[in-house]
């Protein structure tokens, strides 16, 4: 009787290795999920990623009518960071797109927290909130800037009601961005309510069982349980609000038109104005995208690594 042969390493698997296992998978198998994708990373490509490449090339240049192009190096970034108008632009995009972020968050928490509570109400509340995403925005100027005329607007036809004089909304500075800032929040609200209660909904319902069965109340739950592990969700929305922020300009452009007196110009219309309004500075224009492109990308890495170090400790 033979003895059996000593093992010799670890035991194979019925059917081979995984690597195994796709090697003898046909090529077309193989290939398929890629063929599938190539479709929108060849549009993504062509009218995304290319046209950004070609900006940072076009930076280096200047050109009024877009056919000439004289090299000027990093003559077009010296001569925004030298441009007053240009700070006074960065004054107003960072004072908007910080307000705007925080107030998003905060509101659509709330919104959140208030539609999570509404039993068979929730898909109408929901329903309702989402709304305004769905406008065009410039649709969306336009309705807001007949709601806030000074005359026989309704927003002010609604203060009258309780005594509050004509309120100069689009024609006093300070008011002007405080009012930009206010739509913008309204007509994103809903998408970001429908983030954070996705995250609500995650929560696990016997922690809060738990947190009352030790007596804690609705506000010691909210700051214990509900902030804590919705802190993913919120770090999404604070991402997406930077991004958005940044990048405000349509509804503001048919609402204000920037003004009064640039007070309402962001970065994003103040690279519109130089790359198609007269005089016209493409290189000018495609330095500023670079900067902003530079400034949004810093901005969602500080957000991420916030994020992840929150969820570390």
């Amino acid at each position: 009787m033979t003895a059996a042969p000593p093992a010799t390493g670890r035991r194979a698997l019925p059917g081979g290795t995984g690597r195994a296992r796709r090697a003898r998978k046909p090529l077309g198998l193989r290939a398929a999920p890629y063929l599938f994708l190539l479709p929108n990373m060849l549009i993504f490509g062509v009218f995304v990623i290319w046209p950004a490449i070609n900006g940072v090339n076009i930076s280096r240049f200047d050109s009024s009518n877009g056919r000439t192009f004289t090299y000027e190096g990093l003559g077009n970034y010296e001569r925004i960071l030298t441009d007053p108008e240009f700070w006074e632009v960065v004054r107003n995009t960072v004072f908007y797109a910080a307000a705007y972020v925080i107030l998003s968050a905060v509101i659509g928490v709330a919104l959140a927290v208030l539609v999570d509570q509404q039993g068979r109400g929730r898909t109408f509340f929901r329903a309702v909130f989402f709304v305004p995403v769905l406008l065009s925005p410039v649709v969306v100027g336009l309705v807001w800037d007949w709601m806030l005329e000074r005359q026989g607007g309704l927003v002010n036809t609604f203060l009258g009601l309780f005594g509050i004089g004509q309120v100069p909304w689009l024609v006093d500075s300070t008011l002007a961005l405080v009012a930009v800032i206010g739509v913008g929040v309204w007509m994103q609200i809903g998408f970001y309510m429908l983030i954070l209660l996705a995250g609500l909904q995650g929560i696990d319902p016997s922690l809060y069982e738990a947190a009352r069965m030790d007596g804690a109340n609705g506000w010691t739950q909210f700051g214990r349980i509900t902030l804590p592990l919705l802190q993913p969700s919120v770090l999404v929305v604070g991402i997406l609000a930077t991004i958005h922020g940044f990048q405000a300009f349509d509804f503001i452009f048919t609402l204000t038109g920037g003004g009064p007196v640039g007070a309402t110009t962001l970065m994003v219309q103040y690279i519109y104005e130089n790359g198609f309004v007269s005089p016209i500075r493409y290189g000018v224009a495609a330095a500023g995208s670079v900067l902003l492109f530079c400034a949004i990308f810093a901005l969602t890495l500080v957000n991420w690594a916030i994020g992840r170090r929150r969820e570390a400790a």
